[in-house]
């Protein structure tokens, strides 16, 4: 598996990273470790979770993944995995999340605390790379980013990013880091798929410029982009067929994923898949990867037989022909996550 840097920084990880968030609700910690097992044996270095996992969020397993991968990672060479986690975001917005209480923050009280219950729960005295979950526009980002200094001062974290970041975000906490002379964000974890484009819009480009790496989740659009939700279908016991029963804010999440024009691109990227000799799986974690911006894509899973498929990725450069199949996709059917 190819290797690449993360930002400017001396980290480098496989371009495939193994996201853990279903480890403790859609995966019993048997099969995570299994499923991190056979991603190790593969040449995965890269692993992702963070302190709100399992999804869907909620106290009664919040934290359950990092302990689970941190009883499996007692078992490895902590010097041969890239560890990634986060911490939450404020919570009076869209998520909410499930430590201390739901009163969290992006400030020195939280982010401290956050990371020290992380490092217990992994079982480790230090991650390789902690990240802002979501980000908190009302606290000043000289406080985040001079608390994520701190903690990188201290040996207990080597590098630092952010997930579900604006431009505008991106760039104020670049200039702020920049201005107090402290740590400034590797990378952003966004979510981005075939069926959701928008990072290229302006996020791209401030990456390419400022030397920040995206590591993408979501790049099989929540599995929408096998193509298990066409035709009509619900699968049972699959996320969004479970979202949508739930109501609320998770139906709201799934139906972004799953309507009418995320399942007409999906099907015309099948076509495109199978016409390349490759499933649809495959088509959409290459294509991921391929980007000049990408670093490192976050796949994710809750059974082993859905690695095959993942894992071919690797191997495969999606020639020419087929990259402009796929753009074309995207100006027909525009935005089909809104």
């Amino acid at each position: 598996m190819k290797q690449r840097r993360l930002g400017r920084s001396a980290i480098a990880v496989s371009d495939i990273c193994m996201g853990t968030m279903t480890f403790g609700s859609g995966a019993d910690e048997k099969m995570a470790h299994r499923v991190l097992d056979k991603s190790l044996d593969a040449g995965i270095n890269f692993f992702d979770t963070a302190e709100n996992y399992p999804v869907p969020p909620d106290p009664k397993w919040a934290g359950q993944t990092e302990e689970i991968v941190g009883r499996w990672m007692k078992t490895k060479n902590r010097d041969a995995i890239i560890l990634a986690t986060k911490v939450c975001g404020p919570s009076h917005g869209w998520i909410r999340g499930s430590m201390r209480a739901g009163m969290t923050a992006l400030d020195r009280h939280n982010i401290t605390r956050a990371l020290e219950a992380s490092l217990k729960r992994l079982q480790t005295d230090y991650v390789d790379l902690y990240q802002t979950h979501w980000p908190d526009h009302g606290t000043a980002y000289d406080e985040t980013m001079e608390t994520l200094d701190e903690l990188v001062r201290a040996g207990k974290v080597r590098i630092v990013g952010c997930s579900n970041e604006t431009t505008w975000g991106l760039m104020k906490s670049l200039e702020a880091s920049s201005r107090l002379g402290a740590v400034r964000y590797e990378t952003i974890q966004n979510n981005f798929s075939l069926n959701n484009r928008r990072f290229e819009d302006e996020l791209a480009a401030a990456c390419r410029k400022e030397g920040v790496s995206l590591i993408p989740y979501s790049p099989l659009g929540g599995g929408v982009l096998s193509g298990k939700y066409n035709d009509g279908k619900r699968p049972e016991g699959a996320r969004f067929s479970r979202y949508l029963e739930m109501g609320g804010r998770q139906a709201a999440m799934a139906k972004r994923f799953v309507n009418e024009k995320s399942l007409a691109s999906t099907e015309r990227f099948m076509k495109i898949a199978a016409e390349a000799g490759m499933p649809p799986v495959t088509l959409a974690t290459a294509w991921s990867k391929q980007l000049d911006f990408v670093a490192s894509t976050i796949v994710g899973v809750t059974h082993e037989d859905q690695l095959p498929d993942i894992l071919a990725a690797g191997e495969i450069t999606l020639p020419d022909d087929v990259m402009k199949a796929i753009d074309a996709v995207t100006k027909e059917i525009l935005y089909p996550m809104g």
